[in-house]
């Protein structure tokens, strides 16, 4: 039998019984006491239970979904989650930083955090050298912190980080070692700048079942070149977002769906014997970036767009 012999006419039988089973469902959620949680269980069999009528799921994918779950489950442990690789190989995440982080004026977009942030990264000053150890071509990143008033907001902490040039951020080698990581403060008029290394793609880890789904769709687990931030400032929405190369040719295959278009930015390589900003003596090539971040209030609500 075919899904489209299965499908069932509008009104028939078949339809009612599917229809009586989703409200037998939603009904048994009536007496939650909390109304958050019984509008996201409700909201949840809707539209689980769409699904399967509309794809007319068999019983065997759906034995197939559970046993990719379960295993999705058993290798998840205290340095790898699974799950949230799911999630960001659906777009879940991103959807949900999305509707969370809502357009106001012409603050900065909020991208994917990813599981490789550390809390406690080195402290460095206006100038310093995020990269540490990390091997890479030395990129010089600068830019302003201001509210979408355009005031500057000073003292605002940045935390950035990103992976090394052969893909791999500091906590994957499992020695102990912090590189690519640090966080700084802006300055009396809201300006930072730090030394890092220039980002390179990588691969998200695919060696699970979420890879497995990759390969089976076709799809690459390559993630555009970027680097991390993450900005946090008394009165203001918390930034989590990242820059990225422009010309990377992953801009459109990022596997998590974390590019934005305001978000790519112009790394100039500069030939060797080039001076650097701060006088720095280096032997080869090196980068440099902008990237002016503006901070929405906290709390703060969609803006209305202009009449036209």
């Amino acid at each position: 039998m075919t899904h489209s012999d299965a499908s069932p006419d509008t009104g028939s039988e078949q339809a009612r019984r599917e229809e009586e089973l989703l409200e037998r469902v939603l009904r048994s959620y009536d007496a939650c006491a909390d109304p958050r949680l019984k509008e996201l269980l409700q909201g949840l069999v809707r539209h689980l239970h769409a699904f399967i009528r509309d794809v007319r799921l068999t019983e065997e994918e759906w034995q197939k979904a559970i046993e990719f779950l379960t295993r999705v489950g058993r290798i998840t442990d205290g340095k790898r989650q699974e799950f949230v690789l799911l999630s960001d190989t659906l777009g879940a995440s991103m959807q949900t930083i999305t509707v969370n982080n809502q357009a106001y004026g012409d603050a900065t977009e909020a991208t994917v955090f990813g599981p490789f942030f550390v809390e406690d990264a080195p402290l460095i000053r206006l100038g310093g050298d995020m990269a540490g150890e990390a091997s890479g071509e030395p990129c010089w990143v600068e830019g302003t912190v201001r509210d979408t008033d355009g005031n500057a907001v000073p003292g605002a902490r940045i935390e950035v980080w990103e992976a090394d040039a052969d893909g791999f951020y500091d906590v994957q080698y499992g020695d102990g070692r912090t590189a690519g990581r640090a966080h700084l403060f802006t300055g009396p008029d809201g300006e930072y700048r730090f030394w890092a290394i220039t980002p390179t793609p990588y691969p998200i880890p695919h060696d699970g079942p979420v890879g497995e789904m990759l390969t089976a769709a076709g799809r690459s687990p390559m993630r555009a070149s970027h680097l991390h931030f993450m900005v946090i400032a008394e009165g203001y929405r918390t930034l989590v977002t990242h820059i990225f190369v422009r010309g990377d040719e992953l801009l459109e295959s990022d596997a998590v769906f974390g590019v934005r278009k305001s978000l790519i930015k112009d790394f100039e390589r500069l030939p060797a014997g080039t001076p650097p900003p701060d006088g720095r003596a280096l032997d080869g090539t090196w980068s440099k970036v902008r990237f002016d971040i503006v901070l929405a209030p906290s709390g703060a609500a969609p803006q209305e767009e202009p009449p036209h």
